[in-house]
């Protein structure tokens, strides 16, 4: 049995170590193949902890989180994920904006997915003055000779849950790949939902 709970603000700074964790196991597979690392976590992981309104979804096996999903309002995101908002004519205040969701791949399969979303997606309701949700996604070359054979990405997922990929939003951040001697720049591009009142 997979539990599921959400924290809010002040209540995630208990979670951050094991979100770090998460994202080290998960994202280390293709298609971000990042190789870890625990500062970049500590600073990504303190702009959640710092934020009012940011949300932790934690998947729980016993006492083990095998999964999370997080979120928060983009004014209190990076500016790295601002500007191109700020770049559409987005006002940042109207925007919920998504960071990661992952899960252990034992785990994966049993709906956490569309959980992860609702989860947020409510949450973000409920606070009462967000017009629309987004995330981004890093892009990988088609011909990239690492892309594992019949991998299958998530487009149609977020396609069904409502999210349209933008041709003209990108960000770009900087990582440590697994195979690479040196931290490289990564092209992340966004998708955006219009948030229904309920």
């Amino acid at each position: 049995m997979i539990d599921v709970h959400t924290y809010a603000g002040a209540e995630v700074a208990p979670y951050l170590d094991a979100v770090a964790e998460l994202r080290i196991a998960v994202f280390r597979d293709w298609p971000y193949l990042y190789a870890g690392d625990r500062d970049y976590e500590k600073n990504y992981l303190a702009t959640y902890a710092q934020s009012p309104e940011s949300l932790f979804v934690l998947a729980f096996d016993g006492a083990r989180v095998v999964g999370a999903s997080t979120g928060i309002p983009l004014t209190d995101e990076t500016a790295a994920f601002q500007q191109p908002f700020l770049d559409r004519g987005i006002a940042l205040a109207d925007v919920f904006y998504f960071g990661e969701s992952v899960l252990l791949a034992d785990y994966r399969g049993r709906g956490l997915g569309h959980r992860f979303f609702d989860e947020r997606e409510g949450y973000a309701r409920r606070l009462g003055r967000f017009a629309r949700t987004a995330f981004c996604a890093v892009e990988r070359d088609e011909d990239d000779a690492r892309r594992p054979a019949g991998f299958r990405g998530n487009d149609a997922f977020w396609t069904k849950r409502g999210y349209r990929r933008q041709d003209d939003m990108f960000c770009r951040l900087e990582w440590q790949e697994i195979d690479r001697e040196e931290p490289s720049c990564h092209r992340l591009r966004f998708w955006l939902r219009e948030l229904e009142s309920t």
